[in-house]
């Protein structure tokens, strides 16, 4: 079968990106931006975004800035505008009051529908620079380069891999090979593992939500904890739409782990918040009556050892998924784009005046370390702070339990441990670790 395209092979580097979400699309402007060639390989026909809202934190926007201009401006676009700035955590199951406040800067944390984003960023790259329906099978390591190999029996050609592929990502199962190599069982920290947590998920149209709960509740962020369970509220769609998010702790294994989904219905949900406060159970009867529940996989338990194989690597989801419990995720797929851009821009310029003794695979491998020396440590401390920002919100933390004094300083320090940092000086200290400098310890 014919060779999928290639980036040109006049490029002193060629780049590709397999993966087609949030981080994929972001590194893909972030090249853009550069001037760096590359071809962006997605599996699905078209792009695509699992999932209702998101929103994107105060570091996330930072790093869009620096990305790529772009990429802010079409997101500031299409993000809703905040009631008010602030985070409000409700006691939903005891007295369905506002418990704490969290203010998250002016005009800060807003939040899009994940497809209205998503397509908005895609449509800022050529066509020319995309292929769909090649899903990765296999990668060669040759001595001139990388050859991809596609289910399809297509091939293409690169110097450096970027597997954005999410958190079933293929590309990380090739980075993390069997632990034993005359074994087919899969590396445990190659594959997600199920949180005990899933969830519902829909967009209530606001006509709906704003019947129910009023426009203090249905017009603004906020979150009902309660025992083991939460449930997430704000609007997007331009107000449009309400985007929900119920998340239940569940101690029974997941029934499939291969598949994200079971069925599930609002009946189902209700069930669930029985006893709890008028307002939250408002919100679950705004489900629709019959939906899927999510699983909430991440890789907490089984974190992958490192992020880089010679020249391939992974970024986002692929590298470090988490729950959403801190609205972390894809600002960290941002952040990752922001540093690999960085570091790929140097190499490229590196290979290209071609003046080191050192080869091209050696310069792109070091370019991959330094992405890895500056994100390892932050994604992995978030992976964990996500699942402890869990606990705390559905009363399970055994030292703060239902104590509002105790969880305000507590969910405070874990969201700005996010929120402030200085993506500016991420970037400088990967491109110093690349050319020979002081690493980040």
């Amino acid at each position: 079968m014919p060779a999928a395209p290639s980036p040109p092979s006049s490029a002193a580097l060629r780049i590709a990106i397999i993966g087609g979400g949030i981080a994929g699309v972001n590194l893909a402007l972030g090249l853009q931006a550069r001037n760096l060639p590359f071809t962006l390989y997605e599996r699905a026909s078209g792009f695509r975004e699992i999932g209702a809202g998101i929103g994107f934190s105060p570091n996330a926007e930072r790093a869009m800035g620096l990305l790529n201009p772009d990429v802010l401006a079409t997101f500031k676009r299409v993000a809703n505008p905040n009631g008010e700035d602030y985070f409000r955590w409700a006691n939903g199951y005891e007295t369905d009051a506002i418990f704490f406040s969290l203010y998250l800067g002016k005009d800060g944390f807003q939040g899009a529908r994940r497809s209205d984003i998503l397509e908005e960023w895609a449509r800022l790259i050529p066509d020319d620079k995309v292929v769909f329906s090649r899903e990765v099978d296999t990668i060669d390591d040759n001595d001139d380069g990388l050859t991809i190999r596609f289910k399809d029996g297509t091939t293409a050609d690169a110097d450096v891999v970027i597997g954005c592929d999410g958190i079933r990502s293929r590309i990380r199962q090739l980075v993390l090979p069997p632990k034993d190599p005359q074994s087919t069982a899969p590396n445990l920290a190659a594959i997600p593992h199920y949180s005990s947590k899933f969830c519902f998920r829909a967009l209530v149209p606001m006509d709906a939500a704003l019947g129910a709960l009023g426009p203090d509740h249905a017009l603004k962020r906020v979150m009902y904890c309660g025992p083991s369970a939460h449930i997430v509220i704000y609007p997007v769609g331009n107000n449009s739409v309400l985007n929900v998010l119920v998340v239940l702790s569940d101690p029974l294994p997941w029934p499939d782990a291969q598949k994200y989904t079971a069925r599930g219905s609002r009946s189902e949900a209700l069930a669930s918040f029985a006893d709890w406060q008028p307002s939250a159970r408002k919100v679950v009867n705004l489900l629709p009556a019959q939906m899927d529940k999510w699983a909430i996989f991440d890789m907490y338990e089984h974190p992958a050892p490192s992020y880089v194989r010679g020249r391939v690597c992974v970024a986002g989801d692929a590298a470090h998924a988490m729950g959403p419990h801190l609205g972390a995720g894809g600002g960290m797929g941002i952040e990752d784009a922001l540093v690999l851009s960085a570091v790929l821009e140097r190499a490229e310029e590196v290979v290209a005046r071609g003046r080191e003794a050192t080869s091209k695979r050696e310069v792109v491998e070091r370019a991959l370390r330094a992405y890895e020396v500056v994100r390892y440590e932050r994604t992995q401390k978030i992976v964990r702070l996500t699942r402890e920002a869990v606990d705390l919100i559905q009363w399970r933390d055994p030292e703060v339990g239902r104590d509002a004094d105790r969880f305000g300083p507590a969910i405070t320090q874990m969201f700005h441990y996010v929120w402030d940092y200085d993506v500016e000086e991420m970037v400088h200290e990967a491109v110093r670790s690349f050319e020979g400098g002081k690493s980040v310890e």
